[in-house]
């Protein structure tokens, strides 16, 4: 069962930003839910150089029409001057999780 909705992560080197990254992107409906994993050790190439950090991975499940303006607004209030963003498709789940996931990130009727 296809459906509309993705997973998109990205990395960050800080809790406290990790969280702030999770909690915009659900107020903002752009993303229904946002999780947050443990701290692990990444270890990358970077302007030449090995470098190993700690680093929080944060989880959107979102839908492939808000996609684009998650993506926007995690490259803006990210930080790192190239953030990790990949994203997942759902290739199956629950139903009605599915449609939550739809919902939460209907943007609100203004006014």
């Amino acid at each position: 069962m296809a459906s509309d909705v993705v997973i998109a992560q990205t990395t960050i080197d800080d809790e406290e930003r990790a969280k702030a990254l999770a909690r915009g992107a659900v107020e903002n409906r752009l993303a229904a839910c946002a999780h947050i994993d443990q701290p692990f050790t990444a270890v990358y190439r970077w302007k030449g150089a090995i470098e190993t950090a700690q680093e929080w991975r944060v989880s959107y499940k979102t839908t492939v029409e808000r996609l684009p303006e998650l993506a926007a607004w995690v490259s803006e209030n990210h930080g790192y001057e190239v953030p990790e963003w990949i994203t997942l498709p759902v290739t199956g789940g629950s139903g009605a999780y599915l449609a939550w996931v739809a919902e939460e990130t209907t943007p609100e009727a203004a006014g």
